[in-house]
C-alpha cells in the first residue's frame, strides 16, 4: 500500500497501468457483469424494491465521493481541483436527485450525457499513472461504474424514457454547467470538464493534434453522441410501433 494516498500529481513514474492491459480489462469485465446482473435484479423487483435500489446506488455514489475527499484530506493532497465540478461528479448529485424524485430533464440528461460520458471515462481512463493499490485508482473506476450502472439499468428496464424533443433542454443544462466550470477554471486555474486542456488518452486530445484546439472536439463529440444515443432509439421505436399496429 505504498502508493495508496498518492495522486497523479505526486505519484512516481511507471507504477500505474496501461489502457486495455489486464488491470483495465478486469475493471471493464467487472462493469459488464455488474451491469447485466443488476439489470436482471432490477427487472424482478417491485416498485418499492426498485425505489430502494435507486436510492442505494445514489448513496453508494455519494459515499464513493466522500471516500475520495477523506483520503485526499488524510494524505494532505486536497486542492481545489478535486472539488466535484467535473461532469461525472456533477452526475452524482443528479442521480441522487433523480433517485428521490424523477425529473424529465434529468432523466434525459442521464441518458444523453451521463451514459456516454462515463463510458468514455471507463474506456479511456485518464488516471493510468495510478496503480491498483491507490485510492484514486479505485475511486475512479468504482464511481464511473456506478454512474453508468444507474441510467443503463433504468433505461434497459423502461423506467428512464429518453425523448428526442428534450435534447435542447439537456444541452442547455450542459451549457450552463460548462459556463460555470469555465468561469471557475479561469478564477482558480483548474480544468473542470476538460475545458482548458486535454491530456493524452483523452479523446479530445485528438482534436488538439488535428485542429490545434481540443475545444473544437466538443461540438463534434456532442453531435456524434446524439446520433449514437438517439438514432437507434428512434428507429427501434418506429419498428416496434409498426409491429404492434
Amino acid at each position: 500500500m505504498k502508493y495508496f494516498l498518492e495522486t497523479v500529481e505526486t505519484i512516481e513514474r511507471n507504477v500505474g497501468f496501461e489502457q486495455y492491459d489486464v488491470i483495465h480489462l478486469a475493471w471493464l469485465l467487472l462493469f459488464l457483469v455488474t451491469t447485466v446482473v443488476n439489470c436482471i435484479i432490477y427487472h424482478r423487483l417491485g416498485s418499492v424494491g426498485r425505489s430502494r435500489w435507486e436510492k442505494t446506488v445514489a448513496v453508494l455514489l455519494i459515499a464513493d465521493e466522500l471516500f475520495k475527499e477523506i483520503c485526499l484530506i488524510i494524505g494532505g493532497r486536497y486542492t481545489v481541483q478535486y472539488l466535484p465540478f467535473h461532469l461525472c461528479s456533477i452526475n452524482i448529485f443528479l442521480i441522487a436527485a433523480n433517485a428521490w424524485k424523477k425529473n424529465t430533464v434529468i432523466n434525459n440528461f442521464l441518458y444523453t450525457v451521463c451514459i456516454p460520458g462515463t463510458m468514455a471515462a471507463l474506456l479511456f481512463p485518464s488516471w493510468t499513472e495510478l496503480p491498483l493499490g491507490n485510492f484514486m485508482h479505485i475511486h475512479s473506476f468504482t464511481v464511473h461504474i456506478l454512474l453508468a450502472l444507474y441510467p443503463i439499468v433504468l433505461a434497459v428496464n423502461g423506467v428512464l424514457k429518453p425523448r428526442a424533443k428534450d435534447i435542447p433542454r439537456c444541452l442547455l443544462l450542459l451549457l450552463a454547467m460548462a459556463g460555470f466550470a469555465y468561469i471557475f477554471n479561469l478564477l482558480f486555474d483548474t480544468n473542470f470538464m476538460f475545458l482548458m486542456s486535454a491530456s493524452k488518452g483523452n479523446p479530445l486530445y485528438l482534436f488538439k493534434k488535428m485542429w490545434g484546439s481540443h475545444l473544437l472536439g466538443f461540438p463534434v463529440i456532442i453531435a456524434g453522441v446524439l446520433v449514437v444515443m438517439y438514432v437507434p432509439l428512434v428507429l427501434y421505436r418506429k419498428c416496434r410501433r409498426k409491429l404492434t399496429s
